[in-house]
This record gives C-alpha cells, sequence and structure tokens, in this order.
C-alpha cells in the first residue's frame, strides 16, 4: 500500500512538515547569497575556493529541501551530453570573437587592464583554470540558473523565472564591480574619475550583467542543462584573462 501523508491522528506526516515553499526558498537562497558574495570576493585563494564549494552543495540544498531535483537545477544526468555540446561550441565562439578583437586596433583596448600588471603568467593560468571555473563560474551558475531559476520556473515559469535570476544576478555585481572606473582603462576614458564616474560604472555593470543573465538563462532553458551557461560563462572570464594578459 502507498504510504500516506498522514498520521493515524490525521497530522501531517513529518516528511510534509519538513518541506519549505517556493518563495520562502528563494528567500533562504537570496540570504545565503548576501553572506556569501562578501566572503568570495576577499577570499580569492584556497578559501574562496573552499567557500565557493561549500555555497554550490548548501544552494542545491536549499533545492532539494523545497522538493526540487537536479533536473530543475539543470543537472540531470540525461542532460549532460547535450549541455557538453553546447558548451564547447560556445567557448569556440567566445575564442573566436576575443581573436578578432584582439587583432582589430579598434577594438584591442577592450582587453586592458590594470590588474594584470602584477601578475606572472602562472597566476593567469590559475585564475582562468581553477579561480574562474570554481571560485565563480560554479557558484554563480549554481546559484543564479540552477537554484533559483529552477525554483521560480517550477511555480511561475520560464519569464519570471529568467526575471528573477536575472537582476539578482546584476545586483550580486555590485561590490566586484566598485572598482571598475580604475581598473578598466576602456571604462575610465568612458566615466571619468569622478564619484559620479564610478557610480555609473557600477550601475552599468549591473545593468551589463543582469543582460547577461538572461542570455545565461535563455541557453539553460534552451539545452536544457547548466553546461551551457557554464561553458559561456568560463569562456567569456577566463579568456578575457588570457587574451588580456597577453596583450598587456
Amino acid at each position: 500500500m502507498p504510504r500516506s501523508t498522514a498520521d493515524d491522528a490525521g497530522r501531517p506526516s513529518r516528511r510534509h512538515l519538513s518541506r519549505i515553499g517556493t518563495w520562502p526558498a528563494v528567500g533562504v537562497t537570496v540570504a545565503v547569497l548576501v553572506v556569501a558574495n562578501p566572503a568570495l570576493h576577499r577570499w580569492t585563494g584556497l578559501w574562496g575556493l573552499v567557500t565557493a564549494v561549500v555555497v554550490g552543495v548548501l544552494l542545491l540544498g536549499v533545492l532539494r529541501w523545497a522538493g526540487g531535483t537536479l533536473a530543475d537545477a539543470g543537472l540531470a544526468r540525461g542532460t549532460t551530453a547535450r549541455g557538453a555540446r553546447w558548451a564547447l561550441a560556445l567557448i569556440g565562439l567566445v575564442a573566436v570573437v576575443y581573436l578578432i578583437g584582439a587583432l582589430l586596433p579598434a577594438t584591442r583596448g577592450l582587453f586592458e587592464d590594470r590588474r594584470y600588471a602584477a601578475m606572472d603568467g602562472g597566476e593567469v593560468l590559475l585564475r582562468a583554470f581553477v579561480l574562474v571555473p570554481v571560485g565563480t563560474v560554479l557558484v554563480e551558475e549554481i546559484a543564479f540558473r540552477g537554484v533559483l531559476y529552477g525554483l521560480v520556473d517550477r511555480v511561475s515559469g520560464a519569464v519570471r523565472a529568467t526575471a528573477v535570476s536575472s537582476v539578482l544576478f546584476g545586483l550580486w555585481h555590485v561590490l566586484p564591480s566598485l572598482h571598475l572606473a580604475t581598473a578598466k582603462p576602456a571604462v575610465n576614458t568612458l566615466v571619468g574619475d569622478s564619484g559620479l564616474g564610478a557610480v555609473l560604472a557600477v550601475l552599468g555593470a549591473v545593468l551589463f550583467t543582469a543582460a547577461a543573465g538572461v542570455l545565461f538563462c535563455e541557453l539553460r532553458r534552451r539545452s536544457g542543462s547548466l553546461l551551457a551557461p557554464m561553458g559561456l560563462h568560463w569562456a567569456v572570464n577566463a579568456l578575457g584573462y588570457l587574451v588580456g594578459y597577453l596583450l598587456r
């Protein structure tokens, strides 16, 4: 016989009582990210990697707590091959675009970043192949295109899931973009050195990353896999480090 959802006194089962609703789960996810954001911004080494993994696992636990599955997070085993094909194609596309941008004098300056001045080749490789994929891509994709998107999509559909995920993804980048105007000469030329310029740089970064979040969500929806936005996200960040370092 199927297991009853209530005990002999008519009370809901313990399993039912332990389940959290979708929107409370969204709230818990946001609270975790609010705490994690400054920690991940401050800790860029081993502690940052450990924190990123812990946060990712914790958020998947929140999804599970709300009754979600790995499929809701875009991590179903059956979608792995398709997601990997999407990811490889997107990495190749970004590589071609970056190569063209690096070769053209009109766009070469977009890769300049003063943060590369103190880096050697080993540190750039560490960032591109360890810190970016684990400390940035893994945790952000699990959080925004995995858990948040999956939670909202289950009850409100893809459009609202994309909106919630992308707005929060944009706000997530407020802290990392505080010194963007001084680090990127192309941004500094556009907004200047004033306080207003710094505010405009942050606002621009938030809007840009929110728009990128929409694209990442659409890749997640079309491919059915979190690997697709992961591939594009890694390529944009990691190949940017490599090209910027080589052009410095």
